[in-house]
């Protein structure tokens, strides 16, 4: 792959590519919308796979349960199985989880405090282009 300019982690080092490669795969694994959703529900405490999915919504069980298995891969969740017939399995944020939470929670509180601006703006937005 050619080296771009925006991929350059120093000015003028072309070598150093290896933190910005590193943090583009970490950014690509935390900021889809589901693992927001779900960091930002695990949050308020540990949960099985289907009240975690009613919590969230819209997501479907193949979604939810990948993303589940991509956030454990990388250290923000634990996978707790109890031995009981059916078995139990609970999903809970690891200290990672929750460090990560923070700033989640801190987007979800700003989205919920702006999201009247936004919406005023798509419309703007839309009058605007509605009336070329």
């Amino acid at each position: 792959m050619p080296l771009q300019e925006s991929t350059f982690s120093k000015p003028g080092n072309r070598q150093e590519t290896g933190s910005c490669e590193h943090i583009s795969r970490v950014l690509d694994r935390i900021s889809d919308k589901w693992t927001l959703l779900v960091v930002r529900t695990l949050g308020g405490g540990p949960l099985r796979f289907n009240a975690l999915k009613r919590a969230i919504g819209e997501v479907s069980q193949k979604m939810l349960a990948s993303t589940l298995r991509d956030l454990e891969e990388n250290g923000f969740v634990v996978r707790t199985v109890t031995p009981v017939t059916p078995p139990q399995v609970e999903y809970a944020l690891t200290d990672l989880g929750r460090d990560f939470w923070v700033p989640v929670r801190a987007l979800a509180d700003w989205t919920h405090a702006n999201s009247g601006r936004i919406d005023a703006a798509r419309a703007a937005y839309a009058a605007r282009r509605a009336a070329q």
